[in-house]
């Protein structure tokens, strides 16, 4: 079993409510400095209590997840995100103030504290304090994806099935079936459409306001600042979709085009692109949760002894939820638990090849939550997702040589690696039909829900639209964007998917000629934490952090050079 970090400055038994929190704020605003040693001290304080109110957090938002039909669960986050935080913001900004005012500020190591500090420095320039009710009114409305999306259902051959759980009907053989299912799902989701439309709108104005309060043009000027992204600029996320467009499509184009043949249809429609076009049935490398969660431990257990034994720490204490059902929100995430230095993973299983590859992605996000652990402060260990994600995305790629715990045959292992490269290459596009969609979207303010539609489809298309045919299906097209959690609930957080799948074929291809050798590379990258620049990270991973056309075009010649040999 593991316990939570031994507390050196707040009560143990801290209840998180203002009135016992405020002294505590109170206390680090107003305490004497009078030493290099005592601001680092002062440092660690707020460490601990930023923690401890970050844990806090992480299980109002897991239980709210698990049950999104529970008032009460609901009732708990939206009190923190409403009576807490608001009310942490400002005394926040004063101790960023008092922090980079200290006669002792330029006594710390400035190799160590250079990232932590240089984000202190940009929160100071953003923060108003008008917008803390408007990001409380965010916070809180943008949940309301989640308890939509949470809610919904559709009924198979006379059983009520999630919408998760029926997309395995997608992968069948019988068209007929794939068809209607499919058709069953998407007139579902349009059912919500007018209501997801108002929540965007009213999400899309909110933070459009947050900007202009701060200073800014538009809301994607703001949140590039607001993440940290002192790497890259937008334009260089313009430079990553050209590349894709131009050395990835093609690509996924040909594989198209095969699928077309090998189905033996005339046009691909967007039931036809899920199923194996071998016209085999689909994978099923596991048949419950408890079953994934034990195949995985196994599967890491392989690659690494460390690794494995994290998963079973998480087992062990309980720190999974993977099975999908009502009320339960979609999609998946792994949240790290600050003070317990252990994360939890939840997701929603259908028994699906696609829910071992999302338990190995989340997998590589929990190695990271234990190997950043121990790092001195809190914010040492909130890595940009550039980095978080380049974590997850190398382990899907890392793990497939040890697979064999899911399969019990090499034809079957072969097919699972097939699908799982091809994915790689077709998450690239998405990735920037997405990230180029919300620069749109935010740079546009005043658009029309008909526009952002427009917008979207005009973005999409050039992107090969899925590579399917979308005739008499508009709509349904039109509104694919309501099916990404990202962009209604976490702004901007996509293109470094983008990124890091990159940083992941590299690190693939590394471990392909040097296994071991890449291994420590990216455990160690991993390490770092946030106490290095993004490049840094990337260069002690043995990679680059780059996105240009020739890098692009090298690394997807490696992945289609690997899935020939398949």
């Amino acid at each position: 079993m593991i316990h939570k970090k031994t507390r050196t400055y707040i009560p143990a038994d801290l209840e998180i409510k203002w009135e016992t929190l405020e002294p505590i704020y109170k206390e680090l605003l107003e305490r004497p400095i009078n030493s290099s040693d005592e601001l680092v001290q002062w440092m660690h304080d707020r460490s601990e209590i930023e923690a401890a109110l970050e844990e806090d957090f992480a299980w109002r938002y897991i239980r709210m997840t698990c049950d999104t039909a529970s008032e009460q669960l609901l009732a708990d986050f939206q009190y923190f995100a409403t009576e807490i935080e608001p009310k942490i913001a400002p005394y926040s900004n004063d101790l960023n103030k008092k922090l980079v005012a200290s006669d002792y500020l330029d006594q710390l190591d400035k190799d160590k504290y250079f990232v932590y500090l240089r984000g202190v420095k940009k929160a100071l320039e953003l923060f108003r304090e008008e917008n803390i009710p408007i990001q409380t009114e965010i916070q809180v409305e943008q949940q309301k994806y989640q308890s939509i999306s949470g809610s919904l259902s559709v009924e198979i051959d006379g059983k009520e099935y999630t919408l998760e759980q029926a997309a395995v009907f997608l992968k069948g053989t019988d068209r007929t079936k794939r068809e209607e299912v499919w058709r069953k799902i998407t007139d579902r989701r349009l059912q919500e459409k007018e209501k997801l439309d108002e929540l965007f709108d009213l999400l899309r104005k909110l933070r459009h306001q947050v900007a202009v309060n701060a200073g800014f043009e538009n809301y994607r000027d703001y949140k590039f600042q607001e993440l940290g992204r002192f790497d890259y600029t937008p334009q260089d996320c313009y430079t990553f979709h050209e590349a894709i467009e131009l050395e990835i499509v093609p690509i996924l184009r040909e594989q198209a085009e095969e699928r077309k043949k090998a189905l033996d249809v005339g046009a691909l429609r967007p039931w036809d692109m899920d199923v194996n076009p071998s016209g085999k049935p689909a994978l099923k490398p596991f048949n419950n949760g408890e079953e994934l969660i034990e195949k995985s431990i196994q599967c890491f257990r392989n690659i690494n002894s460390y690794l494995g034994e994290r998963l079973e720490i998480m087992k062990d204490n309980n720190l999974f939820d993977v099975e999908s059902r009502k009320g339960k929100a979609p999609g998946g995430y792994n949240y790290p638990l600050s003070e317990t230095g252990a994360p939890f993973i939840f997701m929603n299983s259908a028994n699906t090849f696609r829910d071992l590859t999302t338990m190995v992605h989340e997998g590589g996000h929990a190695v990271h939550t234990f190997l950043t652990a121990d790092l001195e402060l809190n914010d040492f260990k909130h890595c940009p997702s550039e980095v978080a994600e380049l974590a997850s995305m190398s382990m899907e790629l890392i793990s497939m040589d040890n697979w064999g715990v899911f399969f019990d045959n090499e034809e079957d292992m072969k097919r699972a690696k097939k699908d799982q490269l091809i994915d790689v290459l077709k998450t690239l596009p998405w990735v920037a039909v997405v990230d180029q969609f919300q620069h749109w979207i935010y740079t546009n303010p005043d658009h029309s829900a008909a526009e952002r539609s427009e917008a979207w489809l005009k973005i999409f298309e050039p992107f090969g639209a899925n590579f399917a045919d979308w005739s008499g299906l508009e709509t349904a097209e039109a509104n694919l964007w309501q099916k990404q959690l990202h962009i209604f609930e976490i702004p901007f957080y996509y293109i470094e998917y983008g990124f890091a799948q990159l940083g992941a074929i590299a690190v693939y291809k590394n471990y392909k000629e040097n296994p071991e050798k890449a291994l420590d590379q990216y455990l160690s990258a991993l390490k770092l934490g946030y106490t290095k620049t993004i490049k840094e990270i990337y260069e002690a991973a043995g990679i680059q952090f780059d996105f240009s056309a020739d890098y692009v075009k090298e690394l997807a010649a490696f992945i289609k050079a690997e899935i020939d040999k398949l």
